[in-house]
């Protein structure tokens, strides 16, 4: 497993390196210009200067070994010019900077991501604790009444988009009800209890419009798991040895309905930050999902490079943690 291990995160790095120029070029590519809003009245020259000051002057590869540096480097240092010998000029632009804030992505990106991981997160792990018991017990008491009801819920989570679901729940918990707050105060900081409280309150709506999506599919695989293994012959072969039905059930059943059940959970945590991205949107949560929209709208570039690039990551390295787990939960698979 160690050897499997250490050969898949090597693979990564190359993998991701072809992704990340990939990103790179589509995007550089694009018709943008971060002098576009200017007035017109601005000189030509000055307009150059604006575009060296954010290294557009610079050639592609130098650009791009810049962009890459910046996942490394927090500190303006010049490493380029050390590992290459290729003249960049001030240490400054060694960092990529944001084209409407002018601010470097990176720095961006670190104040926004606590926001999100903070609601994607609790989202992610309450959907997790919710539809793995749902799952377990609808496929136990298949066709019974909360098999039904449990379906029925699940198929509804599945099929309203977090758009509608998001507006729907501000409109009964927060404007009918006054229960929870409808936007997301992301400049509240947790000192004492009480405070905790309030940012507990101002989760719940986000949270739950999240986890609605995540228990309904990942109950559904459960369900649908279980019901594949309570199946066969060595079910009833452990019930013929006079095992208990929780033994059975809870030990056996359940370690092998994992398996598959283990994919979607991993490579759900990138859609998750997808889907975010309209729930953030809809509970003005200043995450990254928010960051991206406003980007994209604005034409920031090295934003919208930098932050589709970390969803690639996360692609990436959520593949390599459902097959490791793959080799715990079923000892008939060996990588070594």
């Amino acid at each position: 497993m160690l050897t499997f291990t250490i050969r898949r995160l090597l693979m990564a790095i190359p993998t991701l390196l072809f992704i990340s120029l990939i990103i790179f070029l589509i995007l550089d590519l694009a018709p943008s210009d971060p002098t576009a809003s200017l007035p017109l009245t601005i000189p030509p020259e000055v307009r150059a200067e604006i575009r060296a000051s954010l290294g557009l002057d610079e050639p592609i590869h130098i650009r791009f070994a810049l962009w890459l540096q910046q996942f490394f480097v927090n500190e303006p240092l010049n490493l380029i010019e050390q590992w290459t010998g290729w003249e960049i000029g001030d240490g400054d632009r060694t960092r990529v900077i944001s084209w409407q804030t002018r601010s470097p992505v990176v720095d961006i990106i670190a104040q926004r991501m606590p926001q999100t991981l903070w609601v994607v997160g609790t989202a992610y792990l309450v959907g997790i604790l919710i539809a793995l018991p749902i799952g377990i017990y609808s496929a136990y008491r298949q066709y019974s009444i909360f098999d039904q009801a449990g379906t029925f819920v699940t198929m509804v989570g599945f099929s309203v988009p977090p758009f509608f679901s998001g507006v729907l729940v501000i409109v009964i918990f927060a404007v009918q009800l006054g229960w929870f707050p409808s936007v997301y105060d992301t400049t509240h900081v947790v000192v004492d209890w009480d405070s905790f409280v309030i940012q507990l309150k101002q989760m719940i709506l986000p949270v739950m419009v999240l986890a609605l999506q995540i228990t309904s599919q990942i109950s559904r695989f459960m369900r649908a798991s279980m019901l594949d293994n309570l199946n066969q012959d060595y079910v009833r072969t452990a019930r013929a040895k006079g095992m208990t039905e929780t033994v059975v059930v809870m030990v056996h059943v359940l370690r092998n309905s994992m398996i598959p059940v283990v994919t979607v959970i991993a490579l759900g945590v990138p859609q998750v930050f997808g889907g975010a991205i309209i729930t953030e949107q809809v509970f003005k949560v200043n995450g990254l999902g928010h960051l991206l929209i406003g980007a994209i709208q604005g034409g920031d570039i090295p934003t919208v490079q930098t932050l589709t690039f970390i969803f690639a990551v996360l692609i990436v390295l959520f593949n390599l943690i459902a097959d490791v787990l793959y080799g715990i939960l079923d000892p008939r698979i060996r990588y070594d």
